[in-house]
């Protein structure tokens, strides 16, 4: 839905960044109540009949936003054991290089969902950065251990080096050496 909408460019009213205008400037109001309710229609489109006539009179995309946020936007702690799961118990086995990496690649990314990231913006410690480059460590790491010994010899060159390349790069040497 976020895809949708901000091809649309009105990611904005879903996140309340674009508050609705004081009744004063009535051309500006009547711009955003138009955009608004061209969002709040996706919006209900976008849902069953029984969850649309639950949000149905909301006053902004922002708020039916809000309100579905807080009731299906919940951590899934058995979800969550059953990803790390399956990460680690997987091995490349009979697996080309490439399918082993697309099967790690599809729980990365949806484990990637329940991290929790900076909502501002404009963080200024660099602790997103730091987080991104060892979660890529980790990735990375992770891929290594699940590759046959086979690759033992390009597995000890990267973890020699300082710092760890992506794991695009490691992926592409280790499909080098296949």
């Amino acid at each position: 839905m976020k895809i949708a909408l901000s091809v649309k460019n009105k990611l904005a009213f879903i996140d309340g960044s674009i508050p609705k205008p004081v009744i004063t400037n009535q051309h500006l109001l009547n711009a955003w109540t138009r955009n608004n309710n061209i969002v709040i229609s996706w919006l209900l489109n976008s849902v069953s009949k029984e969850i649309s006539a639950s949000i149905l009179f909301a006053e902004s995309s922002a708020d039916i936003w809000n309100d579905l946020k807080d009731r299906f936007h919940q951590s899934n702690g058995p979800h969550i054991f059953q990803l790390r799961r399956e990460l680690m118990n997987l091995r490349q086995d009979q697996d080309l290089v490439s399918t082993y990496f697309t099967k790690l690649k599809a729980i990365w990314d949806e484990l990637t969902q329940f991290r929790p990231m900076c909502s501002c913006g404009k963080c200024q410690c660099h602790g997103v950065k730091n987080m991104d480059i060892f979660v890529q460590s980790e990735y990375t790491m992770a891929f290594l251990m699940g590759l046959n010994d086979s690759f033992a010899q390009v597995r000890s060159q990267v973890l020699l080096l300082d710092p760890m390349p992506p794991i695009n790069k490691v992926f592409a040497s280790i499909v080098q050496e296949e």
